[in-house]
């Protein structure tokens, strides 16, 4: 069995793999279990049904993305105090990160609840898409904290140096959720209904095994107690986080534009496309942001102990990296264009045939994706919440918003697919001008 990594090792490109692939698995699983909940609806319950998930679910992403914000944040100053050698001051700043996101996660799951349905019409929803829509965010919604707690402790247990734990919990969440789906759709045939529910148990799962896990005395570099109120320090992880959080609750809200923009532009079908080039963008980004969450507390650790000559070998490393994994992507997304596509539209004709035109403009974006996320998230681990947040609102709320709003003026239903790889494209450009432009002051 190969040995335990720690934070302050030096990294090869074998050890930096090793170290980051159990986040990267946790992320790739979390991401398929979402894709399998799709894949149930579009096949047992069906079109309209699966149109009303891809309608409703960047909402509840926005929602649960606070999880991400606070564990991107939080686990960035939690790495870097423990980089300083203050473990119990560590743990308690853990701790009241935990707190303040479970209170904020009760708080809108009851608010989510109440305005469900104001929420789906101003997206556009209308008559039984409307109806549907309603129904899963309103059963989903119910397992927003522990929803939250999913996504902070994938960040956290990296950082306590367990990243193999929070793999295997979110392998065994993964395989309920589809076991669940199989049971309450084919079985029980509860319909969409039974994939809401299938969902929300899963992430209720997922979010009390860790919770009752950091409780207890255990062998990680964390562990809940009583917190102390640090409001400058919980102030800092979030605005440190809030990059990370910026970039993909505002990539839910971009997939809100998207689907206004389609049901304008190609009506539900559009809708239905859409809602497969997210399923398989899905798991291609979450390998890009595994990674970056993976390495991101080993950048804050060798940050706090001012070690630069492993920052360099760190940036160097990870551009190579990514760029070789950005190829592939793009490569893998043309051949899998048809298969996948085929996987939830089974009765194949136009519709089929318009997914895979789709998917064949949209992989272009994947050879631009992981340096977006990288230089957004290497920012983030360097403490410098104010560059990585820039660099998210302008991927994000600039540049693929004028994009998706834009080009489809000119080149109709191609130009919502042109969109992203637009914005990807000018967002790796970014990230890069920053990276050189602030290497002197921070030595990498």
């Amino acid at each position: 069995m190969a040995s335990r990594i720690h934070l302050s090792e030096h990294f090869t490109n074998g050890k930096l793999l090793r170290f980051t692939l159990p986040s990267i698995a946790m992320n790739i699983f979390a991401s398929l279990y979402i894709v399998a909940d799709g894949f149930f609806v579009a096949n047992f319950a069906g079109k309209s049904e699966f149109a009303a998930v891809t309608l409703i679910f960047p909402f509840l992403n926005i929602l649960g993305t606070i999880g991400y914000m606070f564990g991107v944040g939080g686990s960035a100053l939690v790495a870097k105090t423990l980089g300083e050698g203050d473990r119990d001051r560590a743990n308690r700043l853990f701790s009241m990160i935990v707190m303040v996101s479970s209170t904020i996660g009760f708080l809108l799951m009851v608010l989510g609840y109440i305005f469900m349905p104001q929420i789906a019409g101003m997206m556009g929803a209308e008559g039984k898409l409307l109806e549907n829509s309603v129904l899963y965010g309103r059963i989903f919604i119910l397992s927003l904290p522990a929803w939250i707690w999913v996504y902070e402790f994938q960040l956290f247990f990296v950082t306590a140096e367990k990243p193999r734990l929070g793999l295997a919990v979110t392998v065994f969440t993964g395989l309920c959720n589809i076991a669940l789906d199989a049971l309450f759709l084919i079985v029980f045939k509860w319909g969409l209904a039974g994939a809401a529910a299938a969902s929300a148990l899963t992430q209720i799962v997922g979010g009390v095994f860790p919770l009752i896990y950091f409780s207890r005395k255990n062998g990680s570099a964390l562990r809940l107690v009583k917190p102390i109120w640090e409001g400058r320090s919980l102030l800092k992880s979030c605005l440190n986080g809030s990059s990370e959080f910026m970039e993909e609750a505002a990539a839910s809200f971009v997939g809100i534009f998207y689907n206004v923009q389609l049901l304008k532009y190609a009506g539900e079908d559009g809708v239905v496309i859409y809602g497969l080039l997210l399923y398989l963008s899905l798991i291609f980004s979450a390998i890009f942001v595994g990674y970056s969450n993976g390495i991101g507390p080993v950048i804050s650790y060798h940050y706090g102990a001012r070690n630069h000559w492993e920052l360099k070998n760190l940036r160097k490393r990870s551009i190579n990296i990514i760029g070789i994994t950005s190829i592939a992507m793009f490569i893998l997304s043309e051949v899998l264009a048809r298969p996948f596509s085929a996987l939830f539209l089974q009765d194949g004709g136009q519709l089929l045939s318009d997914a895979v035109h789709a998917f064949r403009i949209y992989s272009f974006a994947y050879l631009f994706t992981g340096m977006a996320v990288f230089g957004s998230a290497f920012f983030t681990a360097l403490n410098n919440g104010q560059v990585s947040a820039l660099i998210a609102f302008l991927r994000t709320f600039v540049f693929e918003i004028a994009a998706v709003m834009l080009l489809p003026l000119l080149l109709g239903v191609n130009g919502i697919w042109c969109s992203v790889v637009l914005s990807e494209l000018m967002s790796a450009a970014t990230g890069a001008i920053f990276m050189l432009a602030l290497q002197k002051k921070y030595h990498y």
